[in-house]
């Protein structure tokens, strides 16, 4: 007689840790995609930049070859731009890191 009662327990308990689960998935799934953010050089700026310097304000190694420095010059330069809101400072300063970086030096360090 109980054989009956504990196998539709059985059931129903399956179905509902199959529904929480499913539940679970479907919020997993849409949950927004955070990147994972990176610990940024927390120093000033020297003097004059090196090429340690510059390679951390672009986010490339020194060694890096011309077409990453490009490639990184225009995705750092898009998020700081002056016209897009950002900083001329900033802005001198990653010119002058990605012509640090590609051997193009205009001289004692930024505009400002």
């Amino acid at each position: 007689m109980a054989t009956p009662l504990i196998a539709g327990l059985a059931v129903a308990a399956t179905a509902l840790a199959g529904r929480y689960s499913i539940q679970a998935w479907q919020a997993y799934k849409a949950r927004p995609i955070v990147p994972r953010m990176h610990k940024f050089y927390e120093g000033g700026f020297q003097p004059t930049m090196n090429r340690r310097e510059a390679a951390l304000i672009l986010g490339v190694r020194e060694s890096a070859n011309a077409e990453k420095v490009k490639e990184a010059h225009k995705r750092v330069m898009v998020a700081n731009h002056p016209d897009a809101g950002g900083s001329h400072y900033l802005a001198s300063k990653i010119n002058e890191a990605k012509d640090v970086l590609t051997g193009k030096t205009r001289g004692g360090g930024s505009a400002f």
